[in-house]
């Protein structure tokens, strides 16, 4: 490997900060810079809502502290990449500067989607990704009576949450028949749905945005449905998803598509030139439960660390191991470990759901036509990444997970132990050969002896 190479990064988001951070662990003089015009310092992007509410300072979203950045050698540029040339190894910001590399990384995130809508571009009308996206919802919501949400997503609910908190009266619009059921089944998505409008949030089920109206000024005053309704509002949040920011980037060599279209070293059709995170686009899905494109807190940092090997001299496919994630819809957590999809056929799965009587707290488990798990969904208490990795990759029974599901409780103590409840709904449904938990919840916490 050459010592004196330069490799550019441009984004700074978790998977480009994960790559910087591991070739910089593997490799003590390789040149790095990252690039991001968005902000100097990396953030965690899930913590703006809590700035916004008021909970946190922006400079506590900031994992590292400011000197961490120049005590490992990372160069840090706060600039818009406006082109890249890539014959000459360059890119252009849009203060007119260039800047040469060796080798090219594009890591440059994602960018809330718009889909024609009339009135769109109107002032009061926006995503919430970025960190100026949060600074534009401080000022677009100062005063405002009412607001509307269009998309029932991750980004939605939480968009939801930040309003709800200010006491602004909220009008969710989601086009499927319940919350997040393209991505949910049935049953969690209407638990989701209950919950919600519990927070005494409209949910507007099977409707959709159809036209923004403009008050005369340039700015928002209500909004059209599908059903012919008008909404007054003053602010409306767009977060029917979000699509790869490499807008700047088209219309060049690089190949384009939805995203940046690697392959499944992050490769693109331009030699030294790699693009990670939630911008890239594999050419060939990585596994056959996951997508070609992946937007994901957890897998932009499996990216970086798998380009970083790469880089420095271990050339290594990704291989995206066993699906996870996790999220919050208001005070309910949410973890889904392997494949559990919002809908399947009769014969392909055995399904296991049980749901506690307060409608808060949830379990799924998906097994295949020999009782082998695939997947879990869980809601309201929390369960172990590692416990599931394993039951999931080494095919566990159904019996086997839950007679072992006590080591997979990951919640603080005095939590109730919802396991054993699970334990006991799963033996009358299925049968199996072990005992379920007979403690009491007092006698958990305080000794067998009570």
């Amino acid at each position: 490997m050459d010592p004196n190479r330069h490799i550019l990064i441009i984004g700074n988001g978790i998977a480009g900060v994960t790559l910087a951070r591991h070739i910089r662990k593997r490799d003590s003089s390789v040149k790095i810079t990252l690039v991001s015009g968005e902000s100097k310092y990396f953030f965690s992007r899930t913590a703006l809502m809590y700035v916004f509410m008021g909970h946190m300072k922006f400079e506590h979203t900031q994992p590292y502290e400011n000197f961490f950045w120049g005590k490992n050698r990372i160069e840090l540029i706060e600039e818009w990449i406006e082109s890249v040339d890539f014959a000459q190894k360059s890119a252009k910001f849009q203060s007119g500067e260039t800047l040469t590399y060796d080798q090219l990384v594009i890591a440059t995130g994602s960018k809330p989607n718009k889909f024609g809508w009339p009135g769109q571009e109107l002032k009061g009308v926006q995503g919430l990704y970025s960190k100026q996206d949060l600074e534009l919802m401080e000022e677009n919501t100062k005063d405002v009576r009412r607001a509307v949400i269009v998309g029932g997503g991750l980004i939605g609910i939480e968009m939801a949450e930040m309003l709800a908190y200010k006491k602004i009266p909220v009008t969710f619009l989601v086009r499927e028949k319940g919350f997040w059921r393209n991505v949910l089944p049935k049953e969690e998505s209407e638990l989701i749905s209950k919950h919600v409008r519990e927070h005494h949030i409209d949910l507007r089920l099977e409707t959709e945005l159809v036209e923004i109206n403009d008050d005369g000024n340039g700015k928002v005053k209500a909004i059209k449905t599908n059903h012919g309704e008008e909404i007054p509002c003053e602010f409306v949040g767009l977060t029917a998803g979000v699509t790869p920011n490499v807008d700047f980037l088209r219309n060049s060599k690089l190949e384009v598509n939805r995203g940046v279209v690697v392959n499944s070293k992050f490769e693109t059709n331009i030699p030294d030139v790699y693009s990670i995170g939630d911008c890239a686009e594999f050419k060939e899905k990585p596994a056959a439960d996951r997508k070609n494109i992946e937007q994901v807190w957890y897998t932009g940092r499996m990216h970086g660390e798998t380009l970083a090997l790469t880089l420095t001299g271990q050339a290594t496919d990704y291989q995206p191991g066993v699906w996870f994630n996790s999220a919050k819809f208001l005070d309910v957590e949410y973890q889904t470990y392997g494949t559990v999809p919002a809908d399947w056929d009769g014969d392909e799965f055995q399904s296991f759901y049980w749901e506690h009587r307060s409608n808060k707290v949830a379990f799924r488990m998906l097994m295949d036509s020999n009782g082998n798990i695939v997947g879990v969904n869980n809601f309201g208490f929390r369960l172990r990444h590692e416990f599931f990795d394993k039951a999931i990759k080494e095919k566990w029974t159904g019996q086997k997970v839950i007679s072992k599901l006590e080591k997979a409780n990951f919640d603080p103590e005095f939590f109730a132990p919802f396991y054993i409840e699970i334990q006991k709904a799963f033996l009358k449904e299925y049968g199996g050969g072990f005992k379920p938990e007979k403690r009491s919840f007092i006698q958990k916490l305080f000794g067998a002896s009570v």
